[in-house]
C-alpha cells in the first residue's frame, strides 16, 4: 500500500477525506497550522486531532508550530479577504511543510483536507500543492473533498464523533472578520 502524508487542519475538515483515502493509502496526519490562532485553539484542535488518530490507529505527526514565522510571511496581507491572496501565502506554508517532509521521509504523496471547507478556494489549494510537485519531485493527491456532499458528510461524522467544531478558519485574521460578519 502506498503511503500518503495528509495535512489537516482540524478532526471536522479531516474526517471524511481520512475516510477515503485509509481505503487506498496507508495514512500518515501531518498536523502543521502556524496559521492557528489563539494558541489554545491549536492545542484544542491538534488535541482532538491526536485523539481521531489515535481512535483508528493512524499515524499522527505534529509539525513545528512557529507563529511568529506565519506572521512575518503574512505581513502586508492583514486586510486580505478570505480567499485572497493572505490565504494562498498560508496555503504554500503549510503545504510547502507537507510536501518537504513527504519528500524527505519517502512518502508516495501528499494531500491536504483543506478542500473541504467552503471557505476555501479549491483552485488555490489545487494550484499551491502541484507547484510544490515540480518544487519538490513528490505527487500530490489533488481532490476537491467539497464534491459529491464531502463538507455535508464531513459534518455528519463530526456530529456522530462529538467533535470540537471551530467557528473560525483559524488565523486571527479570519477570526476577526467572523467576529465583525
Amino acid at each position: 500500500m502506498k503511503k500518503l502524508l495528509l495535512h489537516t487542519c482540524c478532526a471536522p475538515c479531516a474526517i471524511y477525506p481520512i475516510q477515503e483515502l485509509s481505503q487506498e493509502y496507508e495514512v500518515t496526519i501531518y498536523f502543521y497550522d502556524p496559521n492557528i490562532h489563539p494558541k489554545e485553539e491549536y492545542i484544542a484542535r491538534r488535541d482532538e486531532m491526536k485523539r481521531y488518530a489515535k481512535k483508528l490507529n493512524i499515524n499522527f505527526e505534529e509539525g513545528e508550530y512557529n507563529d511568529e514565522e506565519w506572521f512575518k510571511k503574512t505581513k502586508g496581507l492583514e486586510q486580505e479577504p478570505e480567499k485572497g491572496k493572505r490565504c494562498e501565502t498560508c496555503f504554500g506554508i503549510r503545504l510547502g511543510e507537507t510536501a518537504k517532509k513527504a519528500k524527505k521521509e519517502n512518502y508516495d504523496i501528499f494531500a491536504t483536507a483543506l478542500s473541504i471547507s467552503p471557505h476555501k478556494d479549491y483552485k488555490q489549494i489545487s494550484r499551491t500543492g502541484n507547484i510544490l510537485v515540480n518544487k519538490f519531485n513528490i505527487n500530490f493527491l489533488d481532490r476537491d473533498w467539497k464534491k459529491k456532499d464531502g463538507f455535508k458528510k464531513s459534518c455528519e461524522l463530526s456530529r456522530e464523533e462529538d467533535f470540537y467544531r471551530q467557528d473560525y478558519c483559524g488565523c486571527v485574521y479570519s477570526k476577526r472578520d467572523n467576529i465583525l460578519e
